[in-house]
């Protein structure tokens, strides 16, 4: 399997973000705080949840999603999900 592209699954998180929650992708940085930042809440974080399954045909348990603070974290859950196969 080829190695993921972490810039490729950035910006795919980047466009879920504006597309579901109208945020303006120039916020939308690695280290920008979900909740505090960005303005998030955990309805919106299922949804994210929700459409990152779509995207990425995994299954995202949501224990995984619990720590996920920053745009990065939700970057790193999701090459490690499509890592793990």
């Amino acid at each position: 399997m080829t190695e993921v592209n972490r810039n490729e699954v950035f910006n795919q998180v980047r466009d879920a973000l504006v597309e579901l929650f109208e945020l303006d992708a120039d916020d939308i940085k690695p280290e920008a705080q979900l909740y505090q930042e960005l303005d998030l809440d955990s309805i919106d974080a299922v949804d994210l949840v929700v459409h990152l399954q779509n995207l990425t045909g995994k299954k995202i348990k949501p224990d995984e999603f619990k720590a996920v603070r920053t745009v990065d974290d939700i970057v790193d859950a999701v090459v490690d999900l499509l890592e793990a196969e």
